[in-house]
């Protein structure tokens, strides 16, 4: 699956996509949608070039949640009218921006952000699209810091503002509403948390008419769906079929309604991979520390979220036999550890590891702290 060989000269720690992976899943997702179905994705996945461009080139939107998303998505090729912004903090150069660039619509966060986005698009003669993001205070099994869909979380416009915010938008001369947006959460393996998401935004879309509101052209039930970190040779590609099928199920869309995805970890986080050689073996009275050169710089989401990646020696014979090691970095942080307690092929100084399903949330997220250098990422074409 790796090209040992081509790995051995190049300088680690390193990232690794695997673009044929990618090419699959990305047709799985086509194969499993229907018509009126729109995936957009999730750049705060990963945005590394060559990934983007294979994603837009198949197709697809993006999901962007940032000013420096929106110029990433633009010059990988994803048109502007399939672009959503999204995010509690939208400054007013990245409204600007949008606005110009032509945008699909804003996902609007709360009624102040509404007010400066109409104020804006005036002063520029712009129409800004919009759809309202409700807090649809639907729980998600996730971590508690990646749940988004709860009352106490900070996303979203409240259920009981959402007549008044969306006739508000009537009233501005230089908007135009055109759906609601829902998203309850990441790294979510149980259909019946969206199953909960499709009755909630039932119940809202018969509240809506019921008031007499029934021009909701798009609705937008965000991301989630997560990927196997436990079994990643076994599940290489997500349940997107049970995905898909859920929503296709579950919700009542109306004549002519569209629904929209914001799938972003689902799509790459199986096909990327964090490369690491190992530097040192270091043994005491109750401990095998095995120490690497990529830390949690590279790698952030073990220390952040206690996350799970499998991890292979890709130098090591196969062997039976196994020995247990806590997986650590080089970086000045008790925190710098990628897992305690892991069994695994007896390893050495200079043998290679790899660090599983790191494409989403992993090359994105790295820093320079401890001055440490970005790592370098490349594509099974450039090795």
């Amino acid at each position: 699956m790796f090209p040992v060989e081509k790995f051995q000269g190049v300088r680690t720690p390193f990232y690794y996509y695997d673009l044929q992976l990618l090419d699959e899943t990305l047709r799985q997702i086509r194969s499993n949608m229907t018509e009126e179905m729109h995936l957009h994705y999730a750049v705060k996945a990963c945005v590394t070039p060559k990934v983007l461009s294979r994603i837009a080139g198949a197709g697809f939107g993006a999901d962007c949640v940032s000013g420096g998303e929106i110029k990433a998505a633009l010059n990988a090729g994803f048109p502007a009218d399939k672009i959503v912004f999204a995010g509690v903090g939208k400054s007013d150069w990245e409204i600007e921006l949008a606005l110009n660039a032509g945008i699909f619509c804003f996902n609007v966060e709360s009624i102040p952000e509404l007010e400066v986005i109409a104020e804006i698009a005036t002063r520029m003669d712009k129409t800004a699209r919009v759809a309202i993001r409700i807090n649809p205070n639907v729980g998600a099994h996730t971590h508690a810091n990646i749940t988004t869909g709860l009352a106490e979380n900070k996303f979203g416009i409240d259920m009981q503002d959402m007549e008044t915010v969306i006739n508000m938008t009537r009233g501005m001369r230089n908007v135009r509403f055109v759906g609601l947006h829902f998203h309850i959460g990441s790294q979510i393996l149980e259909m019946d948390d969206f199953r909960a998401l499709c009755v909630r935004i039932n119940e809202l879309q018969d509240r809506l008419e019921a008031s007499g509101i029934r021009d909701i052209k798009n609705i937008n039930v965000g991301g989630g769906l997560g990927i196997d970190y436990q079994n990643p040779n076994l599940n290489p590609i997500p349940d997107f079929a049970s995905y898909f099928r859920t929503y296709r199920d579950g919700l009542k869309l109306r004549e002519g309604q569209q629904l929209h995805f914001e799938l972003g970890r689902a799509v790459v986080g199986q096909c990327g991979n964090l490369v690491t050689r190992v530097l040192y073996i270091k043994s005491n009275a109750i401990k095998n520390f095995c120490i690497v050169d990529a830390g949690m710089t590279d790698l952030i989401r073990p220390a952040l979220y206690d996350a799970y990646h499998s991890i292979e020696n890709i130098s090591a014979p196969a062997s039976d036999e196994t020995m247990c090691y806590d997986v650590v970095g080089p970086i000045c942080e008790s925190s710098d550890v990628f897992v305690k307690d892991y069994d695994m092929q007896p390893t050495h100084r200079g043998d290679l590891l790899v660090f599983r399903s790191a494409g989403a949330y992993g090359e994105i997220m790295a820093s320079s702290y401890n001055c440490r250098q970005l790592p370098m990422s490349y594509t099974s074409e450039d090795l």
